[in-house]
């Protein structure tokens, strides 16, 4: 897994790639990333298969802020960013978020 900054000069905007392996998918399920930015609806950001079969998305994120999400593979399996910029505790016992700082 991996994600990858692009701040713009003439915006206050950082594209943020996120990218998943496809070792973390069984049976070729879709992947949503799901998160602050989305208001965590589970189905709005799907992540798009590549040739590779990794799986990727681009999502335009305001500079200044962070952002906590976590990725969800078919209906219900959970998993966080290998290489967050950190996690942050939730109310879910033994649950944590990635945040992505931008």
């Amino acid at each position: 897994m991996a994600i990858s900054k692009k701040f713009l000069k003439t915006k206050p905007v950082c594209k943020v790639k996120f990218e998943v392996s496809n070792e973390q998918v069984e049976n070729g399920e879709a992947i949503y990333i799901v998160g602050d930015f989305n208001e965590w609806s589970e189905k709005s950001t799907p992540m798009k298969k590549l040739k590779s079969g990794k799986y990727t998305v681009t999502l335009d994120l305001e500079v200044g802020r962070e952002y906590q999400f976590r990725y969800l593979a078919g209906k219900n399996i959970w998993f966080n960013e290998s290489e967050p910029d950190r996690t942050a505790s939730t109310p879910y016992a033994g649950v944590e978020n990635s945040v992505v700082s931008v």
